[in-house]
């Protein structure tokens, strides 16, 4: 008769645990619109949790009106700078391509100031392979920029048609940031109670996703965001037009391990020399190998401090299935889920290597007991 309270009581955890997988799996649907503004509004809310706990301190412990300040302060500082930055990076483009267009590039006559520079052996391996063929390079160049301009235009229209949608993801982000930075400790400690898992095991993976995040946005973002700096000045200096464009791409390939900066400012210095502006590609060259390139090993260590454990080839990857998957945010979200699915493997192990050393504490002991009461025992 007794195991009939028990049948009960495993089939109603079974309904709860069936519920509650069919609600969260509802809410993940309804939510799923406004993902990368949640997403977003996460990752800042950890990053300037250290602002917001300074703002606290300064009006006394009332999170309210200390949300509310790093919240104005953030929009200030950072958005309010990022839209006017974006808004001249696509006028940029669009004046370059369209400078392009009415003024294509002579590939005919760059390729033959390069093509008669190089060595007998060089000219006859690229005789070879075909790249002599130079004509062919450039129709299919200027289809390109005029596919390119008519790629810029339509997507111009469409965040035009799109503004209310794109408006209303970013006060959503807004104003969940809002809560964030308010509440966010409050909740993570919450989440962390509710992990069906050990809490040893769910602290373990907190701090790891902390410092995963900390990692990839400021040891990457921001790095980023300097050598990006670093190539636009140098650019200016150079005297490239469009430099801030290129500063931004250069953000862009800098977020992308193995690729790096130097996707921007290699190719550019080398069209300075070819093109007979000579100090300003030797300027450019020696800037990005010296300054740009260098940044990275001097700043990561001391914005993160430590090394995350992510091998730069799995970042890669995962950066670029990322973009694949979701879009922009699949540039923070790859590393993510890289450093998270890496952390609960080796939490794993850790746990197993600290079983195993219990277990073998435990023998030893018993056998330290067992030899201790072995003589009573044979008295007896």
């Amino acid at each position: 008769m007794a195991a009939h309270p028990n049948r009960t009581g495993d089939l109603q955890q079974a309904s709860f645990l069936t519920i509650l997988v069919v609600v969260s799996l509802l809410m993940a649907v309804i939510v799923y619109p406004f993902a990368q503004p949640l997403l977003w509004a996460a990752l800042a809310a950890i990053m300037f949790q250290p602002l917001y706990r300074a703002v606290l301190r300064r009006v006394r412990g009332r999170r309210n009106p200390a949300a509310g300040l790093s919240l104005l302060i953030i929009f200030i500082l950072v958005l309010i700078p990022a839209a006017w930055i974006a808004s001249m990076v696509i006028e940029q483009a669009i004046v370059l391509v369209t400078t392009l267009q009415q003024q294509p590039l002579d590939l005919a006559a760059l390729f033959d100031t390069v093509y008669t520079s190089l060595p007998q052996v060089a000219r006859e391996a690229v005789d070879r392979s075909g790249w002599a063929d130079i004509g062919m390079v450039q129709t299919r160049l200027q289809e390109l920029l005029t596919q390119s301009a008519g790629m810029i235009a339509s997507q111009a229209v469409s965040i035009g048609s799109g503004a209310l949608g794109f408006f209303l993801s970013f006060g959503v982000g807004l104003y969940v940031m809002f809560f964030l930075l308010r509440d966010g400790e409050r909740i993570g400690r919450s989440v962390l109670c509710a992990m069906p898992v050990e809490r040893a095991i769910a602290d373990r993976l907190a701090e790891r996703f902390l410092g995963i995040v900390r990692a990839t946005i400021k040891g990457t973002g921001v790095v980023a965001l300097v050598q990006g700096a670093l190539s636009w000045i140098t650019l200016v200096i150079a005297g490239v037009p469009s430099a801030l464009l290129f500063g931004v791409v250069t953000v862009f390939f800098a977020l992308v391990p193995v690729i790096g900066a130097g996707a921007v400012w290699l190719p550019a210095g080398l069209y300075l020399l070819v093109t007979g502006a000579t100090w300003q590609g030797f300027f450019v060259l020696l800037v990005g190998f010296f300054i740009i390139s260098s940044a990275d090993n001097v700043l990561r260590p001391i914005l993160v401090g430590r090394d995350t454990g992510i091998p730069d080839w799995i970042i890669l990857i995962t950066t670029l299935g990322g973009i694949s998957l979701v879009g922009f945010s699949g540039i923070v979200l790859g590393p993510l889920v890289a450093g998270l699915f890496l952390a609960s493997w080796s939490i794993l192990r850790e746990q197993r290597e600290e079983d195993e050393e219990a277990a073998m504490q435990a023998d030893d002991g018993i056998r330290v007991d067992a030899a201790g009461h072995a003589p009573e025992a044979s008295a007896g």
